[in-house]
This record gives structure tokens, sequence and C-alpha cells, in this order.
């Protein structure tokens, strides 16, 4: 496997949809109210800014006086007290400069804190399609690299522009007082210093945007490739050579970047140099041969060359202030890309909670879907261009084809529904719609007869527990993942829903117990494990309506067998909705709902189903034809389900997991006929 200059190669290039966008009118304006909550140590910071300006020109001036009155004069005492005079100002300039740097820490940390709290917070509560577009380095790229840089602007407008403003008029002012003539010369050459800055200043502000992209794009292969799964993949699929040269090439991107960001500054820097060695030279030519005509002293020559080295500071801090502020205000446009990006799954202004009869705790409900369609929204309803993958250029679709049509049914209350049918057909999309993982596009869903979207969306989440086919485990401890569910739950809570998850013999054997952690995404766990582990926390949560989709994929007999007495436990008196693709898991169930092409196509029970040949007949002969394996000789565990009868649970896709329900061989023989 080689990399050529192909279009995946050619597409890790920063999308100039991107890194080419200006900085959006208004940017700076709505990045102020940030320094608002903070405006105590903001005072603080000014006054103490204040009082080291008047500092900087207070020096030169005890220097002049030091050469007029004490040097030439020959006054010992002159020279003794303004020596010692300069020595308290040093001191206190040092006590000035470390209350300037806590405050100006405190104010930008304090920005930080409040910028990564509200970007976390909106973040989370984007819709499902969002994350489902956006890669995970882009989104950690805002929180982190972003926010760092939004804190840089308003430091530099504090301290930099605060400080250096201030000084720059104390110092002028100063200068007017002592020669009004070699001011007003120097200031000739001074307008200079202003123009590098901003040439280079627009420049940076693109490199910055292409550094924070490529970082991002950098982030996101990083974090892909070492996540447990991820680095799975590589060291079974890919080479190393090929990793690291894809790594390396992006790499090289962000070097050069910085080269080009370095080179900018550094000649930024040399140009201002030279500039202020000439407005230097300057002053002491044309203040010298007026000293020498007697027109001035030489103190006031020198109060005044060292007034104008005071000067380059604070014009050269302003000049890279203005490049700096033009690059950090990308941080700012690109957090407000993310914070403008409204969720699509809102509550409404007047949404109230599901009845407490009928959440958490409370009687099952009934699930009802009246003439239901429904189509995933755009990349541009849910995503931002610069949190999606660039390296390859999705073909863009020329329509948004429904995914459901007319979906119409009844869960009934306490009862198992089962959803089956061909893969793509919208099963999964049909259990997403009940918890307002996505919203309808025509029609309604409805849970104990209330629309969801007229229900809050935490009254809803509390009311519904997902066990999908790969259980997520958070990388804490057996306790954290569990109480996540329910964070009061006592230890006694824990063993008795590890207990009926058939779970807690494995945990009670750890060292650790409930304090061993789990390892990235669990991965120190089997799969039957974390399934358990995931029913566990299913029935800490105890909700009334439970939606299985799959969760006994890819597990061997024995943890088939365990699991299946979990969820026999978790189903029993529950709204159960249950994505099966093998049919013998789902004999029993009180309905079945065959979808196919996002529509119901047929309903109702295994024999009825079996009893009129259609799809699902044609679906359960395809699918027991096969011929018997050694598998098929191997008992099935006992059924799942509430009294009086049994509940079957999920299958596994593409497993050879044992059913839910009663075995399809009992005794051994072979298939019952379909009729007709």
């Amino acid at each position: 496997m080689t990399l050529g200059p192909g279009p995946m190669m050619r597409g890790m290039a920063p999308d100039s949809s991107v890194t080419g966008q200006s900085i959006k009118p208004g940017t700076f304006r709505r990045a102020l109210p940030y320094a608002r909550p903070h405006y105590r140590p903001m005072a603080v910071l000014l006054l103490v800014t204040a009082l080291n300006a008047g500092l900087t020109v207070l020096t030169p001036i005890l220097f002049k006086v030091l050469i007029d009155d004490g040097i030439t004069a020959g006054n010992s005492d002159v020279v003794l007290w303004i020596s010692l005079s300069v020595v308290g100002l040093a001191l206190v300039s040092l006590v000035l400069g470390m209350a300037e740097a806590r405050y100006s820490g405190r104010v930008s940390e304090g920005l930080v804190y409040d910028l990564r709290t509200e970007v976390f917070d909106h973040v989370q509560r984007q819709p499902l399609a969002f994350f489902t577009r956006a890669q995970t380095g882009a989104l950690v790229s805002r929180l982190n690299t972003d926010v760092v840089g939004a804190q840089q602007a308003v430091t530099a407008i504090l301290s930099t522009i605060g400080s250096s403003g201030l000084t720059l008029i104390l110092v002028l002012v100063t200068m007017f007082y002592l020669s009004w003539q070699v001011t007003l010369i120097s200031l000739l050459i001074l307008p200079l210093l202003v123009v590098p800055g901003k040439i280079v200043g627009r420049s940076l502000q693109r490199i910055m945007r292409e550094q924070m992209q490529m970082h991002a794009e950098m982030g996101s292969l990083m974090n892909e490739r070492f996540n447990v799964t991820g680095a799975l993949l590589s060291k079974l699929y890919g080479k190393p050579a090929v990793e690291t040269q894809l790594f390396a090439q992006q790499a090289a991107k962000v070097r050069d970047l910085g080269v080009l960001a370095a080179t900018y500054g550094k000649t930024l820097f040399l140009a201002m140099t030279l500039i202020g060695s000439l407005a230097t030279a300057l002053v002491y030519g044309v203040g010298g041969g007026l000293a020498i005509d007697g027109t001035l002293q030489l103190g006031t020559l020198v109060a005044l060359a060292t007034l104008l080295t005071r000067l380059f500071g604070p014009i050269t801090q302003l000049s890279s202030a203005q490049a700096s502020i033009l690059t950090a205000l990308v941080s700012f446009d690109r957090l407000f890309e993310v914070l403008d990006l409204k969720p699509l799954i809102t509550d409404k202004p007047n949404a109230r909670a599901l009845p407490a009869g009928l959440a958490a705790g409370g009687s099952a409900p009934e699930i009802r879907f009246d003439r239901v369609a429904f189509r995933y929204p755009s990349a541009a309803e849910v995503s931002l261009a610069s949190l999606e993958s660039i390296a390859v250029a999705a073909p863009k679709r020329t329509t948004n084809a429904l995914v459901l049509r007319e979906v119409s049914f009844v869960a009934p209350a306490g009862k198992l529904t089962a959803l089956v049918g061909p893969s793509g057909a919208g099963k999964t999309t049909i259990t997403h719609l009940v918890p307002r993982l996505y919203d309808v596009t025509e029609g309604a869903v409805r849970i104990g007869g209330h629309d969801v979207r007229d229900l809050t969306l935490a009254s809803l989440h509390e009311s519904i527990g997902i066990v999908t086919q790969d259980a997520h485990l958070f990388h804490a401890t057996i306790r954290a993942n569990l109480t996540y569910a329910r964070p009061e739950a006592t230890d006694q809570d824990l063993i008795a829903a590890c207990r009926a998850a058939q779970i807690w013999d494995l945990i009670a054997g750890l060292p650790e117990g409930f304090d061993t952690t789990v390892g990235d995404r669990g991965y120190r766990l089997s799969g039957g494990e974390k399934q358990r582990i995931a029913i566990a926390r299913l029935l800490l949560k105890a909700p009334p309506i439970v939606v299985l989709d799959e969760a006994t994929a890819h597990l061997d007999s024995e943890s088939e067998a365990a699991l299946q007495k979990a969820l026999k436990t978790a189903l029993a008196g529950r709204t159960s909705l249950v994505i099966a693709h093998r049919l013998s898991t789902i004999r029993e169930a009180d309905q079945i709902l065959v979808i196919d092409d996002g529509r119901v196509q047929e309903h109702g029970t295994h024999d009825e189903l079996l009893d009129r040949g259609g799809l699902y007949a044609e679906l359960y002969r395809t699918q027991f034809s096969r011929p018997q394996t050694a598998d098929d000789d191997i008992p099935a565990p006992e059924p799942v389900g509430v009294a009086p009868g049994p509940l079957p649970g999920g299958p596994g896709r593409g497993g050879r997991a044992a059913p839910f329900g009663p075995g399809f061989h009992p005794d051994g023989g072979p298939p019952p006929p379909i009729p007709g």
C-alpha cells in the first residue's frame, strides 16, 4: 500500500472555505462582554497599569535632575538622593509588575473558564446528528486551542494596549515638555513603526486560522488511532510506515505554518528595531547639536533619549498587539461558530414534564407512532464544515429522501414490541425518535398520549433506557459507570442491580471490586461483561421504557445465557422495543413489526405473520434454510420475558449468540413447516 497524490492526500490540505475566511464583522464587539464579569480585577489591573506607566516617565526625569542638578552642578547630595530614589522606584516597579501579572492572570484565566464551560455546555445540547458528523479532535481543539487564543486576545487588550497606550501618552507629553523641537523631529519617523504591524498582522491572521485547522485535524487523527478500537484496527489492517507517513504529512504542514509564522514575527521585530535605531540616532544628532549650542541641557538630552527608548516599547507592543489581536480574534470567531449553531432538538417554551405516573419508577406507558415520516437533517442544519472531516469530500446528495414514511403503530404498555426487517430498513431510526434524539418530519410520536415534542427532554430521557449492540463504558471505574445512571445510588443498590444483571460474581472477585477501572470504552472487559454492566446501569435507572438495539451481538453462549437472565429482570413490566435480526429471538414477542423501506409492511405475532406468508415468512424461511451446524445442538438458555410468558430480547447482528426465546430446535428436529 502506497500513498500517492490521490484524492485522499490532496484532500488533506486545509479547506479554503474554512481557512480562508476573514473575521466576521462584530466579532470584537461580541467578545468584549466576556470580560464584564471580571470587572473588579480588571479595575485593579488598570490602576496598577497606570501606576507602572507613571513610573516609566518618572525615571528619565530623575536622570535629568541627576545630571543637570547633581553631576554637572557638582552637588553630591542630589546625586545620592536621586540614586536612592531610582532604586526605590525600581523596587516599586517590581511590586507593581507582580501585581499586574497576578490580576492579568485572574482576568484571563477567568475568561478561559467561562468560555470553556459555555462551549462545553452548548456542545452537549447538540443533537445526535451533530456528533455523527463532527470530528472529536476538532471539538477538543475548540475547547483548548481556540479558548486559549481567545484568552490571549483579552490579555493583549488589557495588559498590552492599556499599559502601552497610557505609557505612550505620558511619554509624548513629557517629551514635548522637555523639547518640542526634538519631539516633533522624532515623531516624523515613528509612524513607520505602525506600517509593519498592519502588513504582517493580516498575514498572521490567515496563518493562525490554518494552524488551528491543521492542529484540529492532527488531533483527530491521533484520537482515532490512539483509542483502543482504532489501535486494534490499525494493527490488524494498517501498516505502521503508512500511518506514520500520514501523520508526518499533517505534522509537516503544521511545521511549515509554524516556520512561516515565526518568520513573519521575526521580520516584524527586526523592522521595529531598525526604525527604533534610526529614531534614536536622529534624537542624538539633533539634540546633540542643540546641547552644543547651549539651547538644550545635557540632562534634558539624556532624558529625551531615554524617553524615546521608552516610546519604542509601547509603539512596538501596540503594533504587535494589532497583529496578535487579529490572530487571536480568529479563536473567538471559531468559538462563536460553535455557539451560533442552534440545537435542532430543544424544549418548547411551554414544555411540561412527563406525568409522574409515567416517568421513571412509574407505570409503563403506551408508545404510539401516528403517521410518522422522517428525513435526516442536512449537514448545514446540524454541523460546521470546520468540524467535519475534510480529508475526503463526501458526494453531495441531490435529494434528501425520506427514511421513514407513514409509520403508524402502537407499542402496548408493559409489552414487548419487536422490530425486524432488512438492514437499513429504518428500525434504529424508529427507536431514536422515541427519546427525541431526532424530531419527526411529519406526524407525531406519543408516549402515554403526550407528543414527545411537548415534553421536557430531561423527563423524557429519564423515562427511557437504551442498551445498544456496543455498550459504551467511560474510561473510569465500574462504580462511576454504574452511578452515571443514578449518582445517589448506595453500594447496596449497586450490588442489587449487579446481582440482577448477573455480573456481581465477577465484580466481587476483582481485587478492587467496584473501584476497578474498565479502560477505554470498557475494553478491559469482555463483550458480555460490558453488556451486563450496561444492564445493571439500566436497572439502576429503572425506566418504564426500554429499547434494546441488538443488545446481545457477538456474545458467546455462556455470556448470552447470563445476559438473558439479566434482561428478564430488566424487561419485566416495562414497555419494550427490541430490534431483532435473528427471528428465533422474538417468537414470543407480544407483537412483531416488519419494517422495510421505511414502512411498517406487516405486524402481528410470530404465528400470525407465518400464516400470512409475507415478508416475515420469507425472511424466516431464508434465515433457517441453512444446513444444521454443531452450534445448533447447543441447548438454548431460558427465554427472557415478563410474567406470565417470556419476553424475548434483541439478537446480535451477524453473531452466533443463542436466542432469547425458546430454542428453535427444542427436540433437535427440523423447523416447523411454513404454511402456504
